[in-house]
Protein backbone atom coordinates (compact mmCIF):
# COMPACT_ATOMS: atom_id res chain seq x y z
CA UNK A 1 0.00 0.00 0.00
CA UNK A 2 2.91 2.32 0.74
CA UNK A 3 4.23 1.94 -2.82
CA UNK A 4 0.81 2.65 -4.30
CA UNK A 5 0.47 5.68 -2.08
CA UNK A 6 3.71 7.23 -3.31
CA UNK A 7 3.40 6.11 -6.94
CA UNK A 8 2.21 9.46 -8.29
CA UNK A 9 5.07 11.43 -6.74
CA UNK A 10 7.61 8.82 -7.90
CA UNK A 11 6.30 8.99 -11.48
CA UNK A 12 6.40 12.79 -11.28
CA UNK A 13 10.06 12.79 -10.23
CA UNK A 14 11.00 10.19 -12.86
CA UNK A 15 9.37 12.29 -15.60
CA UNK A 16 11.37 15.31 -14.44
CA UNK A 17 14.60 13.31 -14.64
CA UNK A 18 13.77 12.01 -18.13
CA UNK A 19 12.78 15.46 -19.34
CA UNK A 20 15.89 17.02 -17.89
CA UNK A 21 18.20 14.90 -20.04
CA UNK A 22 16.90 16.53 -23.23
CA UNK A 23 19.38 19.41 -23.40
CA UNK A 24 21.12 21.23 -26.21
CA UNK A 25 24.88 21.24 -26.62
CA UNK A 26 26.59 24.03 -24.73
CA UNK A 27 30.02 25.67 -24.76
CA UNK A 28 32.86 23.46 -23.57
CA UNK A 29 33.71 25.74 -20.64
CA UNK A 30 30.43 24.71 -19.00
CA UNK A 31 31.54 21.07 -19.09
CA UNK A 32 34.70 21.65 -17.08
CA UNK A 33 35.24 22.54 -13.46
CA UNK A 34 36.67 25.90 -12.54
CA UNK A 35 40.34 25.75 -11.68
CA UNK A 36 41.53 27.60 -8.58
CA UNK A 37 43.62 26.98 -5.48
CA UNK A 38 40.68 25.41 -3.63
CA UNK A 39 40.20 22.60 -6.16
CA UNK A 40 42.35 19.73 -4.92
CA UNK A 41 41.12 16.19 -5.50
CA UNK A 42 43.60 14.48 -3.15
CA UNK A 43 42.75 16.81 -0.25
CA UNK A 44 39.02 16.66 -0.93
CA UNK A 45 38.83 12.84 -0.71
CA UNK A 46 39.52 12.52 3.07
CA UNK A 47 37.07 15.36 3.71
CA UNK A 48 34.39 13.43 1.84
CA UNK A 49 35.12 10.27 3.87
CA UNK A 50 34.79 12.32 7.06
CA UNK A 51 31.54 13.78 5.69
CA UNK A 52 30.06 10.32 5.04
CA UNK A 53 30.80 9.12 8.58
CA UNK A 54 29.84 12.30 10.44
CA UNK A 55 26.62 12.89 8.48
CA UNK A 56 25.59 9.24 8.92
CA UNK A 57 26.09 9.45 12.69
CA UNK A 58 24.31 12.80 13.13
CA UNK A 59 21.43 11.68 10.88
CA UNK A 60 20.92 8.56 13.00
CA UNK A 61 21.08 10.55 16.23
CA UNK A 62 18.59 13.13 14.95
CA UNK A 63 15.96 10.71 13.64
CA UNK A 64 16.32 8.25 16.54
CA UNK A 65 16.24 10.84 19.32
CA UNK A 66 12.43 11.30 19.33
CA UNK A 67 11.94 7.53 19.13
CA UNK A 68 14.31 6.80 22.03
CA UNK A 69 12.89 9.53 24.27
CA UNK A 70 9.39 8.04 24.24
CA UNK A 71 10.07 6.64 27.70
CA UNK A 72 10.90 10.15 28.97
CA UNK A 73 7.62 11.54 30.38
CA UNK A 74 8.44 15.16 29.48
CA UNK A 75 8.98 14.23 25.80
CA UNK A 76 5.91 12.07 25.36
CA UNK A 77 3.86 13.07 22.25
CA UNK A 78 1.01 14.22 24.49
CA UNK A 79 3.21 16.69 26.39
CA UNK A 80 3.76 20.35 25.57
CA UNK A 81 7.54 20.02 25.29
CA UNK A 82 7.18 17.49 22.45
CA UNK A 83 4.97 19.95 20.54
CA UNK A 84 7.52 22.75 21.00
CA UNK A 85 10.42 20.55 19.80
CA UNK A 86 8.33 19.40 16.84
CA UNK A 87 7.59 23.03 15.90
CA UNK A 88 11.31 23.82 16.09
CA UNK A 89 12.04 20.91 13.71
CA UNK A 90 9.21 22.03 11.40
CA UNK A 91 10.86 25.45 11.21
CA UNK A 92 14.08 23.68 10.16
CA UNK A 93 12.26 21.83 7.37
CA UNK A 94 10.48 25.00 6.22
CA UNK A 95 13.75 26.97 6.03
CA UNK A 96 15.38 24.06 4.20
CA UNK A 97 12.81 24.40 1.44
CA UNK A 98 12.80 28.20 1.23
CA UNK A 99 16.43 29.06 2.03
CA UNK A 100 18.45 26.13 0.70
CA UNK A 101 16.67 24.02 -1.90
CA UNK A 102 14.65 26.68 -3.72
CA UNK A 103 17.49 29.23 -4.16
CA UNK A 104 19.81 26.46 -5.39
CA UNK A 105 17.24 25.52 -8.01
CA UNK A 106 16.87 29.16 -9.12
CA UNK A 107 20.65 29.48 -9.47
CA UNK A 108 20.99 26.26 -11.46
CA UNK A 109 18.12 26.85 -13.86
CA UNK A 110 19.19 30.45 -14.52
CA UNK A 111 22.82 29.54 -15.19
CA UNK A 112 24.55 31.04 -18.23
CA UNK A 113 25.53 27.49 -19.20
CA UNK A 114 21.91 26.83 -20.18
CA UNK A 115 20.39 27.98 -23.45
CA UNK A 116 18.20 31.08 -23.42
CA UNK A 117 15.28 29.15 -24.85
CA UNK A 118 13.52 27.80 -22.84
CA UNK A 119 15.46 28.06 -19.55
CA UNK A 120 15.80 31.86 -19.43
CA UNK A 121 12.37 32.52 -20.92
CA UNK A 122 10.25 30.83 -18.26
CA UNK A 123 10.57 30.53 -14.43
CA UNK A 124 10.83 26.75 -14.30
CA UNK A 125 11.83 26.66 -10.63
CA UNK A 126 8.67 28.38 -9.40
CA UNK A 127 6.51 26.38 -11.80
CA UNK A 128 7.94 22.99 -10.77
CA UNK A 129 7.82 23.89 -7.07
CA UNK A 130 4.17 24.93 -7.41
CA UNK A 131 3.36 21.76 -9.37
CA UNK A 132 5.18 19.64 -6.80
CA UNK A 133 3.18 21.19 -3.95
CA UNK A 134 -0.08 20.51 -5.81
CA UNK A 135 0.92 16.91 -6.58
CA UNK A 136 1.87 16.46 -2.91
CA UNK A 137 -1.53 17.83 -1.89
CA UNK A 138 -3.22 15.40 -4.29
CA UNK A 139 -1.26 12.38 -3.04
CA UNK A 140 -1.68 13.50 0.57
CA UNK A 141 -5.45 13.85 0.18
CA UNK A 142 -5.99 10.68 -1.83
CA UNK A 143 -3.79 8.55 0.42
CA UNK A 144 -5.58 9.82 3.51
CA UNK A 145 -8.96 9.16 1.90
CA UNK A 146 -8.03 5.62 0.85
CA UNK A 147 -6.57 4.75 4.24
CA UNK A 148 -9.57 6.24 6.04
CA UNK A 149 -12.02 4.20 3.95
CA UNK A 150 -9.99 1.07 4.56
CA UNK A 151 -9.89 1.85 8.27
CA UNK A 152 -13.65 2.40 8.44
CA UNK A 153 -14.30 -0.80 6.51
CA UNK A 154 -12.18 -2.67 9.04
CA UNK A 155 -13.84 -1.35 12.19
CA UNK A 156 -17.49 -1.12 11.14
CA UNK A 157 -18.40 -4.75 11.84
CA UNK A 158 -16.81 -4.59 15.29
CA UNK A 159 -18.57 -1.30 16.08
CA UNK A 160 -21.93 -2.61 14.89
CA UNK A 161 -21.61 -5.76 17.00
CA UNK A 162 -20.66 -3.74 20.05
CA UNK A 163 -23.66 -1.41 19.57
CA UNK A 164 -25.98 -4.33 18.96
CA UNK A 165 -24.91 -6.07 22.15
CA UNK A 166 -25.56 -2.97 24.18
CA UNK A 167 -28.97 -2.40 22.58
CA UNK A 168 -30.04 -5.77 24.03
CA UNK A 169 -29.76 -4.30 27.50
CA UNK A 170 -33.00 -3.18 29.08
CA UNK A 171 -33.98 -0.60 31.66
CA UNK A 172 -32.44 2.88 31.99
CA UNK A 173 -28.97 1.39 32.30
CA UNK A 174 -29.36 -0.05 28.80
CA UNK A 175 -29.81 3.42 27.25
CA UNK A 176 -26.75 4.68 29.05
CA UNK A 177 -24.69 1.73 27.80
CA UNK A 178 -25.87 2.30 24.21
CA UNK A 179 -25.04 6.00 24.40
CA UNK A 180 -21.65 5.28 25.94
CA UNK A 181 -20.93 2.74 23.22
CA UNK A 182 -21.53 5.34 20.51
CA UNK A 183 -19.26 7.80 22.29
CA UNK A 184 -16.54 5.20 22.69
CA UNK A 185 -16.84 4.18 19.03
CA UNK A 186 -16.68 7.80 17.83
CA UNK A 187 -13.59 8.41 19.95
CA UNK A 188 -11.85 5.32 18.56
CA UNK A 189 -12.86 6.35 15.04
CA UNK A 190 -11.38 9.83 15.52
CA UNK A 191 -8.15 8.46 17.00
CA UNK A 192 -7.86 5.92 14.18
CA UNK A 193 -8.30 8.60 11.51
CA UNK A 194 -5.69 10.82 13.20
CA UNK A 195 -3.26 7.91 13.37
CA UNK A 196 -3.70 7.22 9.66
CA UNK A 197 -3.13 10.91 8.97
CA UNK A 198 0.15 10.80 10.90
CA UNK A 199 1.25 7.78 8.84
CA UNK A 200 0.56 9.49 5.53
CA UNK A 201 2.43 12.61 6.70
CA UNK A 202 5.45 10.56 7.79
CA UNK A 203 5.67 8.66 4.48
CA UNK A 204 5.28 11.72 2.21
CA UNK A 205 7.68 13.82 4.31
CA UNK A 206 10.31 11.08 4.18
CA UNK A 207 10.03 10.94 0.38
CA UNK A 208 10.71 14.67 0.04
CA UNK A 209 13.62 14.57 2.46
CA UNK A 210 15.17 11.51 0.76
CA UNK A 211 15.10 13.17 -2.69
CA UNK A 212 16.62 16.36 -1.29
CA UNK A 213 19.29 14.46 0.68
CA UNK A 214 20.47 12.42 -2.30
CA UNK A 215 20.82 15.60 -4.39
CA UNK A 216 22.83 17.34 -1.63
CA UNK A 217 25.09 14.32 -1.20
CA UNK A 218 25.65 13.99 -4.95
CA UNK A 219 26.76 17.62 -5.23
CA UNK A 220 29.12 17.29 -2.26
CA UNK A 221 30.60 13.99 -3.44
CA UNK A 222 31.28 15.29 -6.96
CA UNK A 223 32.90 18.54 -5.78
CA UNK A 224 36.65 18.84 -5.20
CA UNK A 225 36.49 22.36 -3.77
CA UNK A 226 38.02 22.04 -0.29
CA UNK A 227 37.07 25.64 0.57
CA UNK A 228 33.35 24.82 0.34
CA UNK A 229 33.40 21.19 1.55
CA UNK A 230 34.64 22.01 5.08
CA UNK A 231 31.84 24.43 6.08
CA UNK A 232 29.32 22.39 4.09
CA UNK A 233 29.99 19.26 6.17
CA UNK A 234 29.37 21.13 9.43
CA UNK A 235 26.22 22.75 8.06
CA UNK A 236 24.90 19.42 6.75
CA UNK A 237 25.47 17.73 10.11
CA UNK A 238 23.40 20.44 11.81
CA UNK A 239 20.80 20.24 9.06
CA UNK A 240 20.47 16.43 9.10
CA UNK A 241 20.22 16.23 12.88
CA UNK A 242 17.34 18.66 13.24
CA UNK A 243 15.59 17.62 10.05
CA UNK A 244 15.84 14.08 11.39
CA UNK A 245 14.23 15.21 14.64
CA UNK A 246 11.25 16.52 12.68
CA UNK A 247 10.90 13.28 10.75
CA UNK A 248 11.48 11.21 13.89
CA UNK A 249 8.64 13.03 15.63
CA UNK A 250 6.31 12.21 12.72
CA UNK A 251 7.41 8.56 12.76
CA UNK A 252 6.79 8.43 16.52
CA UNK A 253 3.27 9.83 16.15
CA UNK A 254 2.56 7.36 13.31
CA UNK A 255 3.05 4.48 15.79
CA UNK A 256 4.60 2.14 13.24
CA UNK A 257 5.80 -1.30 14.23
CA UNK A 258 9.51 -1.75 14.87
CA UNK A 259 10.36 -3.01 11.36
CA UNK A 260 8.75 -0.02 9.57
CA UNK A 261 10.41 2.40 11.98
CA UNK A 262 13.78 0.76 11.32
CA UNK A 263 13.30 0.95 7.54
CA UNK A 264 12.37 4.66 7.64
CA UNK A 265 15.26 5.47 9.99
CA UNK A 266 17.65 3.54 7.73
CA UNK A 267 16.61 5.30 4.53
CA UNK A 268 16.80 8.76 6.08
CA UNK A 269 20.21 8.07 7.63
CA UNK A 270 21.92 6.61 4.56
CA UNK A 271 20.57 8.78 1.73
CA UNK A 272 22.99 11.70 2.14
CA UNK A 273 26.05 9.43 2.66
CA UNK A 274 24.84 7.38 -0.32
CA UNK A 275 24.62 10.56 -2.39
CA UNK A 276 28.18 11.49 -1.39
CA UNK A 277 29.43 8.02 -2.33
CA UNK A 278 27.56 8.22 -5.63
CA UNK A 279 29.10 11.63 -6.31
CA UNK A 280 32.56 10.18 -5.58
CA UNK A 281 31.94 7.33 -8.02
CA UNK A 282 30.69 9.71 -10.72
CA UNK A 283 33.20 12.49 -10.05
CA UNK A 284 35.05 11.82 -13.32
CA UNK A 285 31.92 12.06 -15.46
CA UNK A 286 29.62 14.25 -13.33
CA UNK A 287 30.32 17.95 -13.76
CA UNK A 288 28.16 20.13 -11.56
CA UNK A 289 28.18 23.03 -14.06
CA UNK A 290 27.32 20.92 -17.11
CA UNK A 291 23.88 21.57 -18.66
CA UNK A 292 22.56 18.07 -17.98
CA UNK A 293 23.61 18.22 -14.31
CA UNK A 294 22.25 21.75 -13.83
CA UNK A 295 18.86 20.84 -15.31
CA UNK A 296 18.51 17.48 -13.56
CA UNK A 297 19.54 18.72 -10.10
CA UNK A 298 17.73 22.03 -10.57
CA UNK A 299 14.41 20.39 -11.40
CA UNK A 300 14.76 17.81 -8.62
CA UNK A 301 15.57 20.60 -6.15
CA UNK A 302 12.50 22.57 -7.26
CA UNK A 303 10.22 19.56 -6.86
CA UNK A 304 11.74 18.74 -3.48
CA UNK A 305 11.34 22.36 -2.34
CA UNK A 306 7.65 22.39 -3.20
CA UNK A 307 7.12 19.15 -1.33
CA UNK A 308 9.05 20.24 1.79
CA UNK A 309 7.37 23.66 1.94
CA UNK A 310 3.92 22.10 1.62
CA UNK A 311 4.65 19.47 4.26
CA UNK A 312 6.14 21.99 6.71
CA UNK A 313 3.32 24.53 6.38
CA UNK A 314 0.28 22.28 5.94
CA UNK A 315 0.97 18.92 7.55
CA UNK A 316 3.26 20.00 10.38
CA UNK A 317 2.68 23.63 11.38
CA UNK A 318 -0.94 24.25 10.37
CA UNK A 319 -1.99 20.83 11.67
CA UNK A 320 -0.47 21.55 15.10
CA UNK A 321 -1.38 25.23 15.43
CA UNK A 322 -5.00 24.67 14.38
CA UNK A 323 -5.28 21.53 16.52
CA UNK A 324 -7.06 21.42 19.88
CA UNK A 325 -3.90 21.33 22.01
CA UNK A 326 -2.43 24.63 20.77
CA UNK A 327 -5.82 26.26 20.26
CA UNK A 328 -6.54 25.63 23.92
CA UNK A 329 -3.47 27.50 25.17
CA UNK A 330 -2.25 30.91 23.98
CA UNK A 331 0.88 30.51 26.12
CA UNK A 332 1.78 27.25 24.39
CA UNK A 333 1.09 28.87 21.01
CA UNK A 334 3.55 31.68 21.76
CA UNK A 335 6.22 29.21 22.86
CA UNK A 336 5.66 27.19 19.68
CA UNK A 337 5.90 30.33 17.53
CA UNK A 338 9.24 31.14 19.13
CA UNK A 339 10.41 27.57 18.49
CA UNK A 340 9.42 27.81 14.81
CA UNK A 341 11.24 31.13 14.41
CA UNK A 342 14.35 29.77 16.13
CA UNK A 343 14.39 26.68 13.92
CA UNK A 344 13.79 28.61 10.72
CA UNK A 345 16.26 31.32 11.75
CA UNK A 346 19.01 28.86 12.60
CA UNK A 347 18.64 26.97 9.33
CA UNK A 348 18.44 30.26 7.40
CA UNK A 349 21.76 31.27 8.94
CA UNK A 350 23.25 28.01 7.68
CA UNK A 351 22.51 29.21 4.12
CA UNK A 352 25.61 31.39 4.46
CA UNK A 353 27.80 28.27 4.35
CA UNK A 354 25.59 25.67 2.63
Amino acid sequence: MASAKLELISIFLILISIFSTQVLSQPSECETESSDSCNNKSKALPLKIIAIVSILITSMIGVCLPLLTRSVPALHPDRSLFVIVKCFAAGIILATGFMHVLPDSFDMLSSTCLSDNPWHKFPFTGFIAMLSALVTLMVDSMATSLYTKKHHAGIKPEGEVASGDQEMAVSSGGFHGHHHGHQHGAKNDLEGSQLLRYRVVAMVLELGIVVHSVVIGLSLGASNNTCTIKPLVAALCFHQMFEGMGLGGCILQAEYKFFKKAVMVFFFSVTTPFGIALGLALSKTYKENSPSALITVGLLNASSAGLLIYMALVDLLASDFMGPKLQGSIKLQLKSYVAVLLGAGGMSLMAKWA
